[in-house]
């Protein structure tokens, strides 16, 4: 399993301070060290839609001009903005092979997602 994200984001700390006191075992993946790439970001869009990963409610997301938001209107140009600026997606997202895909953090829905 995976978890993508940013160390010092206070959601991606609680997720993954959920999994480590569940003894859940994972890889991290920091946007800010590693970036994130066309392919994998596709695989998320297809299973979640463009619009759940790009975070509107960040302070990356604000600091864009007007025009710059107005000009994410679908997959692809969401995806262009999202690997030139990783913190733009909404974190974390949690990869678990054969389950679904999770974005954000809220701890009822980890333990509903692994059966704890």
């Amino acid at each position: 399993m995976k978890l993508y994200g940013i160390p010092n984001c206070d959601t991606v700390k609680k997720a993954r301070t959920w999994l480590d006191e569940h003894e859940l075992t994972y890889a991290f993946h920091d946007y800010k060290k590693l970036g994130i790439d066309a392919a994998t970001l596709q695989g998320w869009v297809d299973q979640l839609g463009w619009e759940v990963l790009v975070n509107r409610q960040g302070t990356t997301w604000r600091k864009l001009d007007s025009a710059r938001q107005a000009s994410i209107v679908d997959a692809a140009s969401a995806i262009a903005l999202m690997i030139e600026m990783p913190s733009l997606i909404k974190r974390p997202v949690l990869v678990v092979p054969g389950r679904p895909l999770q974005v954000g953090f809220k701890p009822e829905r980890y333990a509903e997602h692994f059966g704890r």
